[in-house]
């Protein structure tokens, strides 16, 4: 599969959603099962870790190349706006943000961290939702650090001059939309809790998922947050 078209190149800083920014650092001609394979090596500063990705699923899994300083721009701008009002049943939520990071892209990166600093103005965030808020914002930090230039420091203080105009002006507007029946978060999510919202991501077909076997541990965002 030597011909198999890669879309980075070694060198390059990229978006692993639900992982964080990464740096190419090699690409391997690999044998699996007596196939010549392609893979991206990514190492994920945030964790220090190295995710072994094959080139040709590495768009399935959401990989993207860090965005302009224009967009980074925009997704500043989506913090500091409005949001509809939104539920209350903190399992949709979650999968609803979930869905959304998985998507992975800085738009809905920004959206997420928005509804849910939003949603902690109102109360309590429950564990797994906490986790997901805190995954999705360090993401947004470090794209948008790479992408303007700008050090860690400077981007938290950007990011939190956005949100907390946004947060202290609309709560006292969007408050009495949302009934809060979280029912103490469910004993903040017992064991049963976490396993109904195992990851449905990797639907693919056995010899895909073989193949991909590499990265398992840096497949699904669920298993992460359920740690």
């Amino acid at each position: 599969m030597s011909d198999t078209k890669q879309e980075f190149s070694v060198g390059q800083q990229v978006v692993f959603p639900s992982q964080g920014v990464g740096k190419i650092t090699s690409i391997s001609e690999e044998d699996f099962r007596g196939e010549k394979i392609l893979y991206y090596h990514i190492y994920i500063e945030v964790s220090d870790t190295e995710a072994l990705i094959p080139v040709d699923r590495a768009k399935i899994k959401g990989i993207r190349p860090i965005v302009s300083a224009e967009e980074a721009e925009a997704a500043l701008e989506i913090l500091g706006q409005p949001c509809e009002p939104i539920t209350s049943d903190w399992k949709l939520r979650y999968q609803t943000n979930l869905e959304l990071l998985k998507k992975g892209s800085i738009a809905d990166i920004a959206t997420i961290v928005r509804n849910l600093y939003n949603r902690s103005k109102i109360k309590e965030l429950p564990i797994l939702e906490r986790k997901l808020y805190d995954s999705a914002r360090k993401l947004l930090e470090d794209e948008i650090s790479f992408a303007m230039g700008k050090d860690e420091k400077e981007v938290e203080q950007l990011l939190h001059d956005k949100l907390e105009p946004f947060g202290e002006n609309a709560i006292r507007e969007i408050k009495h939309f949302v009934k809060d029946d979280d029912d103490d978060f469910d004993d903040e999510l017992d064991g049963e809790s976490e396993e109904r919202v195992k990851d449905d991501d990797d639907s693919d077909d056995d010899d895909s998922d073989e193949a991909d076997a590499r990265d398992d541990d840096f497949d699904d965002s669920d298993e992460d947050m359920d740690d």
